[in-house]
C-alpha cells in the first residue's frame, strides 16, 4: 500500500469512530460535520419517527433517543477495519439505564417501553459504516440486545417489572398522541 491509501484508511477509520462516539455527547453541529446529507441508518426501524429520515438530523435524533434512556453512554472501540469505503467497528457499548427505553413499531407507534432500572450494562456491538464524500452515508449494526436486556433486568421480567412496563407504555403512548 502507498501512503495515500494508508492516509485514506486512517481518515475513514477516524471518521467512523467519531460518528459512533458522538452518539454519547455530540451536538447537532458534530453530526453535521460527519454525517452525509443523504445518510441512512438501517437500524432506525425500531426507533422514533424522527430518526427514520436521512442525514445529520436523523442521526442526531437517534443520539437523543439513546441519551434519554441511558446515562454514562459510551463506546469502547475494540477494533476497526477499513475496506475501501466501508469501515467495520467492533465496540463495547456501556451505559446506565436511567430513563424509559421506548421501542417503536414499523408505523412509528410506541411498541414497548422498558422503564428505568438504574442498572449498568456493557455489550458488544459491530457497526458497519459506509463513507461517501468524506462523510458517513450508511450505517447498520449487529448488537447483543439479549445480553443488554438480561444485564438491565428486562429479561426474564418479574411480575412487578411487567406492570411497570405496561404503565410506562400507556404513558409513552399518551405523550406520543396515541391514546
Amino acid at each position: 500500500m502507498d501512503d495515500t491509501t494508508l492516509t485514506a484508511a486512517d481518515t475513514a477509520r477516524a471518521l467512523a469512530i467519531r460518528s459512533v462516539r458522538i452518539m454519547a455527547d455530540g451536538e447537532r453541529a458534530d453530526f453535521d460535520a460527519v454525517i452525509h446529507l443523504e445518510a441512512t441508518n438501517r437500524e432506525a426501524a425500531a426507533e422514533p419517527p424522527a430518526t427514520r429520515g436521512r442525514g445529520p438530523a436523523a442521526y442526531h435524533a437517534t443520539a437523543l433517543w439513546l441519551r434519554a434512556a441511558y446515562a454514562d453512554l459510551h463506546h469502547t472501540i475494540e477494533s476497526a477495519v477499513v475496506d475501501g469505503d466501508l469501515v467495520a467497528l467492533h465496540t463495547t457499548m456501556h451505559g446506565r439505564h436511567v430513563g424509559p427505553f421506548v421501542a417503536y413499531d414499523a408505523d412509528g407507534q410506541v411498541d414497548q417501553v422498558f422503564p428505568p432500572t438504574g442498572k449498568t450494562f456493557a455489550v458488544t456491538q459491530s457497526h458497519w459504516l459506509r463513507i461517501a464524500d468524506g462523510k458517513i452515508i450508511e450505517h447498520w449494526a449487529n448488537r447483543d440486545d439479549l445480553g443488554q436486556a438480561v444485564q438491565l433486568g428486562w429479561v426474564p421480567p418479574t411480575p412487578i417489572y411487567l406492570m411497570r412496563m405496561a404503565l410506562a407504555k400507556r404513558k409513552a403512548r399518551r405523550e406520543n398522541g396515541a391514546g
